[in-house]
């Protein structure tokens, strides 16, 4: 069967495009807790095609998190301090006028909303979770 006109012949040197399934949060998270540390498309290849799983050299986890209740608990802590709300209105008053500040505070208050919004957003990281 002949190429359809306007589109050219598959080049042999791409790869294949992905294959899509839908599963549901359940049947993911069963894949995932069997496929272990093999990647997910590795794992579902080897059931699918009867084959050996592949060999491969020890790898870092993605996200070498060993309490992921604690992290949650220091996020929600965080969420609960109002540390950033503050940071961010003494910000605010600062660049309004009507808190008079000098140059260097006015920078140790922007280094700090800015290492509150960066630990946050490395906390939302580790658990997985999406800003």
């Amino acid at each position: 069967m002949g190429a359809r006109p306007g589109r050219s012949q598959p080049n042999s040197d791409k790869r294949p495009p992905p294959f899509s399934l839908r599963l549901t949060f359940e049947e993911r998270a069963r894949l995932e807790r069997d496929a272990g540390d093999m990647p997910l498309g590795a794992y579902i290849r080897s059931r699918l095609f009867d084959e050996p799983a592949p060999h491969r050299a020890a790898r870092r986890a993605k996200r070498p998190v060993k309490d992921h209740q604690a992290l949650a608990s220091v996020l929600a802590e965080l969420g609960k301090s109002r540390i950033a709300n503050n940071l961010n209105q003494l910000a605010k008053a600062a660049n309004s006028g009507s808190l008079p500040l000098t140059l260097e505070t006015e920078k140790s208050l922007q280094e700090a909303c800015a290492g509150v919004q960066w630990l946050r957003m490395a906390l939302m990281q580790a658990l997985g979770l999406h800003p």
